[in-house]
């Protein structure tokens, strides 16, 4: 049977075709999807994990146990997961262990657009790099196939355009495997330093069959002979825009395994054409490699790092007559903002009316930092905000202590923002931090985190008590504020900003978008007495337009989350009636 399948809905069948018994991931765009389709299927346990580390340690305690076991990530997320990726090299596998790691080039939701294969070139293992979502489930058969051959675990890179694209795909049965016994095997998997120093050269080795397999293996790697003018060695999305722009007037090496990189296949193909192209979205990867090797090639001089490719750029960069296409209605820019009734809006007017220092960080409230509330100062990464609050704090002393806060929802608190209250709360900076807990994980599209009460099936679970926790970490000033409540926002920020000891302001109401909250009737402008002074235009909702130099509210989009109203000091927005 066949079906037309996104990418990541693909990798989630390859999972359950390959017999996977445990899936655990922390949700990133565009990786999210994997673990969700794949927690569709009865046989595979799933689960979201508080952060990327925690789901490649409970995929490796899956594989030291002997079955099949996978995670997801994003490409930042592969930074949280080197640790034991790195080590996991060395180790190797019982049963199968991949890792599946969505780039994301052009940074669609993204913070950088870092390239995952410097990561499996510096651990020493092997990636394949799917090109449509057919061969993406095929690769993660082979995966697995190849993590317990070669006693490896094994990246898979994604990227947006596959894992958010379909293609037909062909569904075969899974391969159930029964649970082995467990052997104790102290010296492979205790990396110990005398212990380590024995499994690097295994890994050495390995590397070297790996690349051998390269060579031959055409599953992986295929040469597509056409005209023999041009040859272009490519890879992953990369692979479609070539076909699709040149058909079979040139030479194709295409790669499926992209480290470790084979040699003789690149001398082969190098030497059956005339000129020799790489083209690869980010860093010159397959460039450098074949320029080491010492074979010609035009590759970064005539395409770019920066961002995607497609058909009308790789066109362009060849001199190629582009077709012309029927050009789109101008429409007016939209740029992001925060949804009417997003619960973080009150707390940031409150931030940004006091003009109060505010370091961010990842999730939909960065979206805080766009005018006309200009709230944030700073976004880096997952958890910065708070270990970057106490050093600001610190370096700065009585000139910022009191006068700066930070931001965190209340999944990126749980998956790298505790530990920077710790340092907090033990190195005793005068730090105010404020969890934004809309009660799920908003930015990646709903998905239940270690607060909600649920698990990734929806089904009840253990709810971590962040006041209880703070108050373990240390904090003894920790207090829960609604942001709908502009007053009580006010009297909070000021307040603990003023104490003389480090606290916890914690902003709960659930998202607007959640299906179980409801709207109440939408405000409207009592006109009379609206004069036009654009108060509420500082919200930033876009629920709120002016016309004639008068408010207005579109009813379509208020869910009378009543913010405005408390802002509007005529009484010229008044509460919808049911």
């Amino acid at each position: 049977m066949k079906r037309l399948m996104l990418g990541n809905e693909a990798v989630a069948r390859g999972l359950f075709e390959a017999g996977v018994k445990l899936v655990s991931s922390y949700p990133g765009t565009p990786s999210t999807e994997i673990t969700e389709f794949a927690a569709k299927y009865d046989e595979i346990y799933c689960e979201w994990a508080p952060n990327e580390k925690v789901a490649a340690e409970v995929a490796f305690g899956a594989s030291l146990r002997g079955v099949r076991s996978a995670c997801a990530m994003k490409h930042v997320g592969l930074n949280v997961a080197a640790d034991p990726l790195f080590t996991l090299s060395y180790t190797g596998v019982n049963g199968g262990l991949v890792l599946f790691v969505a780039d994301d080039p052009a940074m669609h939701s993204s913070q950088n657009e870092q390239d995952s294969r410097h990561y499996a070139i510096a651990a020493k293992v092997p990636m394949l790099e799917p090109a449509d979502a057919a061969e993406a489930k095929a690769f993660v058969k082979r995966a697995f196939e190849l993590s317990e051959s070669y006693d490896t675990p094994v990246i898979v890179r994604m990227c947006t355009r596959i894992a958010h694209s379909q293609s037909v795909v062909e569904l075969e049965e899974r391969a159930e495997k029964a649970l082995p016994v467990y052997e104790k095997n102290p010296q492979k998997f205790i990396m110990a330093p005398a212990n380590a120093v024995r499994r690097h050269p295994f890994v050495e080795e390995r590397t070297k069959k790996l690349a051998a397999l390269a060579e031959t293996d055409a599953a992986l790697n295929r040469v597509e002979m056409g005209g023999t003018e041009i040859g272009i060695v490519c890879a992953g999305t990369v692979y479609q825009y070539v076909k699709e722009v040149f058909g079979d007037s040139v030479s194709v090496l295409k790669l499926g395994m992209v480290n470790p990189l084979p040699t003789e296949l690149f001398k082969t193909f190098a030497a059956s054409v005339k000129k020799l192209y790489v083209i690869e979205e980010l860093d010159g990867v397959i460039e450098s490699h074949l320029k080491n090797l010492g074979i010609p090639c035009t590759g970064k001089e005539m395409f770019t790092p920066l961002g995607e490719y497609n058909q009308t750029s790789i066109r362009k960069a060849f001199g190629l007559p582009v077709p012309e296409h029927r050009k789109a209605p101008q429409v007016p820019v939209r740029p992001p903002i925060m949804c009417a009734g997003c619960p973080h809006r009150g707390l940031f007017y409150t931030l940004a009316k006091h003009k109060i220092t505010c370091l961010g960080d990842i999730g939909c409230y960065t979206l805080g930092s766009a005018a006309p509330l200009n709230a944030l100062d700073s976004t880096l990464c997952m958890g910065a905000s708070v270990s970057g609050l106490h050093g600001f704090n610190k370096a700065g002393g009585s000139e910022s202590e009191g006068k700066t806060v930070c931001v965190i929802g209340d999944s990126t608190f749980m998956h790298s923002g505790m530990t920077g209250l710790v340092n907090i709360a033990y190195n005793a900076s005068n730090s105010t931090v404020i969890i934004l807990d809309n009660s799920i994980t908003g930015m990646t599209g709903h998905q239940q985190n270690p607060t909600t009460g649920k698990n990734i099936k929806g089904d009840p679970a253990l709810a971590v008590n962040l006041e209880a926790l703070c108050h373990a970490i240390g904090i003894e000033r920790v207090r829960v504020v609604d942001p709908y409540d502009l007053k009580a926002c006010e009297d909070a920020v000021l307040e603990e900003l003023a104490a003389d000891a480090p606290s916890v302001i914690i902003s709960r109401r659930p998202c607007m978008l959640l299906k179980y909250v409801k709207a109440k009737p939408p405000v409207k402008v009592n006109e009379d007495k609206c004069v036009g002074c654009r108060q509420c235009m500082k919200l930033g909702c876009p629920a709120i337009s002016f016309k004639n130099k008068k408010a207005r509210i579109d009813p379509t989009q208020c869910v009378g989350c009543d913010v405005c109203t408390q802002l509007c000091k005529l009484n010229a927005i008044e509460k919808g009636e049911r």
